[in-house]
């Protein structure tokens, strides 16, 4: 289950796909495969939730992992390769890896943080 702290350490990875409202389930169903025979056994792996648009145009993975390292490993695993591929001629994607900087509650008293140094950003990040 993702649990969503700014002092975790862990990395965010957060991907938006544009899909056909009539592909957006084969989508869907690619990623939670993915997911779950390959990419949640991967050293640094920690969670992963899938996300879907009331229009049928998008699809969002929210993935937590240990380390940059951990992911990229993933990555370069040829096993989820297939999954990916398939993703890809189904959707575009604008992919993104994120660290936490502030979280809120109904209940939270906190101030604004302003975030001026944006130098950990990553492209290229997939699931």
């Amino acid at each position: 289950m993702a649990t969503i702290s700014k002092n975790s350490g862990l990395i965010t990875i957060i991907n938006v796909f544009t899909v056909e409202p009539a592909n957006q389930q084969e989508l869907l169903s690619l990623l939670a495969r993915a997911t779950d025979t390959s990419v949640r056994h991967a050293k640094g792996f920690v969670s992963a939730s899938l996300h879907r648009s009331l229009d049928g145009t998008k699809v969002t993975m929210y993935a937590q992992w240990r380390s940059t390292e951990d992911y990229q490993a993933m990555r370069e695993d040829p096993t989820p390769l297939p999954y990916f591929q398939r993703a890809l001629i189904l959707a575009r994607f604008e992919p993104g890896i994120y660290e936490v900087v502030e979280t809120y509650s109904a209940s939270d008293e906190q101030t604004v943080t302003q975030v001026t140094d944006c130098s950990g950003y990553m492209g290229g990040a997939f699931i």
